[in-house]
């Protein structure tokens, strides 16, 4: 199993800015890219932003601009600073490798916008 815990979500106005963090385990690092996904109540789970080891990135066209992926290799952390909060970002946030491995879901971290 792949232990993942990410944090850092809460409740934030629309224009508001959050920065999740997802502790990982080796195995998550070992891959060659790592993604954050998102997963509104309803909704299927989706890949939102994603990052290889050596630092390219490609965002989903509804966080593009908006969202920043990061990674600190040394820490096993990786990171997405979310600025420009809107409501349609409400969901929970998820830390995986990309492609994902299913064994390694954690509980995710809520993000909330609302006014």
């Amino acid at each position: 199993q792949v232990l993942l815990v990410e944090s850092g979500g809460g409740l934030v106005q629309p224009g508001g800015s959050l920065r999740l963090s997802c502790a990982a385990s080796l195995t998550l690092f070992s891959v060659d890219s790592m993604g954050w996904y998102r997963q509104a109540p309803g909704q299927q789970r989706d890949l939102i932003a994603r990052i290889t080891r050596g630092g390219s990135t490609i965002y989903a066209d509804s966080v593009k601009g908006r969202f920043t992926i990061d990674r600190d290799n040394v820490k096993n952390t990786g990171y997405l600073q979310m600025n420009n909060l809107t409501p349609e970002d409400t969901a929970v946030y998820y830390c995986n490798a990309y492609p994902p491995d299913d064994r390694a879901w954690g509980q995710g971290t809520q993000v909330t916008v609302s006014s």
